[in-house]
């Protein structure tokens, strides 16, 4: 399978400020980002703020193509969130709320750009930590989070390959040609990660 990206930014070595910065700083960045989007009223706000991460984002070294990479999967979600929202609520409110979105994504992207997956779920771990009174279990909370990150580009990228396969037999127009053999690679990958899971005795609800 060809491998796809799927709305946010790998990891990218480097020592910028932004890589040196503390994880809790970035998480708190992101859930800025996530409360701004409510808070902000005025599309010109949303664009200076967008423009202020894009900026950070390129700051990593990442380069813009990394940024277009993490945007380009949710183009047609906006768009039609961007034309609903226009004809409901006006062309101003239909921005705002694109842009606004695109902060959240951006935002992301910049976090999972400058920190190495394995310190991010250590993170998260970390954070859970104190819902461990309450029952929780931290480290199968990151090992969902890590199963998810994996999984999302496996079936974004299988559905791809399809699409294309079926294009190029003239079947594009089939939702039979498109729907079953992705719905067959899921299960699959479903299945062998359940097992992998399994043998590493990480499955069980009572381990």
């Amino acid at each position: 399978m060809k491998g796809h990206g799927f709305l946010l930014a790998n990891y990218v070595p480097g020592t910028s400020l932004l890589h040196r910065a503390p994880l809790w700083l970035k998480f708190l960045v992101v859930v800025g980002c996530g409360m701004a989007s409510f808070l902000i009223v005025d599309w010109m706000v949303s664009a200076a703020v967008l423009a202020v991460m894009s900026g950070l984002f390129l700051l990593t070294g990442a380069g813009p193509g990394r940024l277009l990479g993490a945007i380009r999967p949710l183009a047609l979600v906006l768009l039609v969130i961007g034309l609903f929202q226009w004809w409901q609520l006006g062309a101003a409110t239909g921005t705002r709320i694109v842009l606004n979105i695109l902060i959240c994504v951006v935002a992301a992207s910049l976090l999972t750009a400058t920190t190495p997956l394995q310190r991010l779920l250590d993170g998260v771990v970390s954070l859970a930590a104190p819902f461990r009174r309450f029952g929780a279990d931290p480290e199968r909370f990151a090992l969902t989070i890590a199963v998810m990150l994996r999984s999302i580009p496996y079936i974004a990228g299988s559905f791809a390959d399809v699409r294309d396969s079926a294009r190029a037999r003239g079947l594009e127009r089939n939702p039979r040609a498109l729907v079953l053999p992705v719905f067959i690679t899921t299960v699959a990958f479903a299945r062998q990660t359940g097992e992998a899971l399994a043998a590493r005795g990480l499955g069980e609800a009572g381990d």
